[in-house]
């Protein structure tokens, strides 16, 4: 399968993979910008994919980034549908306390290229029954059953 990319910017870098088994495609901001605590802003990339038949690009948040200074990807993991050709960008938002200063060519989330099943949406009037049933957020604990 190949993810063609095109340079829209002269300042992008081709997203690429750090280590040869990561599952992730790294991506590079073009620009200079200031994240205040609290906030998020829109970085630009510089870069339009065409992903393969079948496909969908998921943007993620770098564990680093996270981690060091509380700066994630907003809507992790951000969708790119297979025929969308506008250009990437991230929305990084500041959990943290300091400003957070982006820079050119710094590696700002990940890309990872994923299989997209279609299924055949059916109305119906009842679920089948299982033993979890509706019980969410939370209904089953907080510590290890044992």
């Amino acid at each position: 399968m190949k993810l063609k990319i095109r340079k829209l910017h002269q300042l992008a870098i081709v997203p690429k993979y750090e280590h040869s088994n990561d599952s992730g495609l790294d991506l590079f901001s073009i620009e200079e910008i200031k994240i205040p605590s609290g906030e998020s802003r829109l970085i630009h990339t510089g870069i339009s994919i065409e992903l393969p038949q079948g496909t969908e690009a998921q943007v993620r948040p770098r564990s680093g980034l996270a981690l060091k200074y509380q700066i994630t990807v907003l809507n992790a993991p951000g969708t790119v549908d297979e025929g969308y050709r506008g250009e990437i960008g991230v929305i990084l938002i500041n959990h943290g306390k300091s400003l957070f200063k982006v820079t050119e060519g710094m590696k700002i989330a990940q890309m990872v290229i994923t299989p997209v099943i279609h299924v055949e949406v059916e109305e119906v009037d009842n679920l089948s029954h299982t033993s979890r049933g509706t019980g969410g957020f939370g209904s089953t604990g907080m510590t290890a059953k044992m």
